[in-house]
């Protein structure tokens, strides 16, 4: 193994460390974990397995990741935590993996930053480049769009689907799914526009942020039906993809939609 564990750790024999793998002090790694190169662990982190974590990840102290569920029905069933490439993963964040009641997974993808104390329940799929600040929590079984943003101490109940390049504000209780580029706040969380500067820093086009502005206002402010309004937004002069996503993630809801 690497000459970069400290002397200290404790890593079974059966996990896998890429070249280049840092470990620090007193942080104990288990069997059936592969951790790729570049990945910096901090002193005092647990990891258990099944675990597959990717490369250039940072986990800061105390982190406890790939541990049983909470679920009540999880028997030990062999389930899966997969981590990808990037992400940043603070102090004191908790990461469970999957149940075979879901897919069997918890999944992260790239680039995303998880803050101090963060939960990431059983059967969690979050994509890339999402933030989820101090002390919020995904309950089992949400989704997390890419670009989304969870501010501090924010709860999503289980089953919800954050949408892309959302913003759940910092205290909000989440209910039901948040469309996608949607500002939600309060307890419980309504829906409060459009995430107007994230869209632009990110190169959405004039056009298409002006038309997204349009849209959310007859899915959101008119009275309408779902169906209703996703027929009236399709007659929108602008019809590019920006759109698409919106109406994707309101027509696929399954516990309705903030508003």
């Amino acid at each position: 193994m690497s000459s970069l564990i400290h002397p200290s750790a404790i890593v079974d024999p059966g996990a896998e460390l890429a070249d280049g793998v840092e470990v620090g002090p007193w942080t104990i790694i288990g069997p059936d974990v592969s951790i790729g190169s570049g990945t910096v662990i901090g002193p005092h982190v647990v990891i258990r397995g099944p675990t597959k974590i990717g490369s250039n990840n940072r986990i800061f102290q105390f982190s406890s990741i790939g541990e049983e569920c909470q679920d009540k029905k999880y028997k030990g069933e062999a389930t899966l935590l997969e981590i990808g490439d990037g992400n940043v993963i603070r102090e004191s964040c908790t990461i469970h993996r999957g149940t075979v009641q879901d897919n069997s997974i918890t999944k992260i993808g790239n680039d995303n930053l998880l803050m101090v104390n963060v939960h990431v329940a059983h059967d969690v799929i979050m994509g890339s480049h999402s933030i989820v600040a101090n002390n919020a929590s995904l309950a089992g079984h949400v989704h997390v769009g890419d670009y989304a943003v969870l501010g501090g101490y924010c709860a999503v109940h289980q089953f919800c689907h954050i949408g892309a390049h959302s913003i759940c504000g910092a205290g909000s209780v989440v209910l039901k799914d948040v469309a996608a580029y949607t500002v939600v706040n309060g307890n419980t969380a309504s829906a409060h526009g459009i995430n107007v500067e994230g869209l632009r820093r990110r190169g959405f086009s004039k056009e298409a942020v002006t038309a997204l502005h349009r849209a959310y206002r007859i899915i959101f402010r008119k009275g309408l039906t779902v169906q209703d309004a996703v027929e009236e937004v399709r007659k929108l002069s602008y019809q590019g993809a920006e759109l698409d996503v919106l109406i994707d993630s309101v027509l696929t809801s399954t516990r309705g939609i903030v508003r």
